[in-house]
């Protein structure tokens, strides 16, 4: 049991943030099945990869009205899968930039947002993050259950 899947969103994709997320979601799924994932497995990847796509959607591109290009390769392995996304957006690393939350505050003296990078620390393994040619690379590891 060992596949390589690899996705693509276009940046002058038509489609709606949703559309690509659906199709990503969908991919994950189709991945699951055939490698005989648990659910919580298919579960935890949609998580994060919704969790990251918005984020690169909503605020990687370098300009206003630009979405970045994101590709997604999910290798999964008899013990672990390893996803990598790759974006042409704006330098971000999230194991440095993103601020850490609050998570033990109020929800209602909480800011807006934040909690999807967190989330990603802390439902994945391993993360390495670099930028090479002009991309950011974040590689993940999470040990199958």
């Amino acid at each position: 049991m060992s596949e390589t899947v690899r996705l693509r969103i276009e940046p002058a994709s038509d489609a709606t943030h949703t559309d690509n997320l659906q199709y990503i979601q969908g991919s994950v799924e189709e991945l699951g099945v055939r490698e005989s994932w648990p659910d919580s497995l298919t579960f935890k990847v949609n998580l994060v990869l919704e969790e990251l796509g918005l984020n690169i959607l909503s605020y990687g591109g370098q300009e206003e009205d630009q979405n970045p290009e994101i590709e997604i390769v999910l290798i999964s392995e008899e013990d672990s899968l390893t996803i990598e996304v790759v974006d042409d957006g704006r330098p971000f690393n999230p194991l440095q930039d993103a601020e850490t939350p609050d998570v033990e505050a109020l929800l209602g003296d909480r800011p807006i947002g934040g909690l999807g990078v967190h989330l990603v620390k802390t439902l994945m393994d391993d993360l390495s993050y670099e930028r090479a040619a002009g991309k950011n690379h974040l590689i993940m590891v999470t040990r199958r259950e």
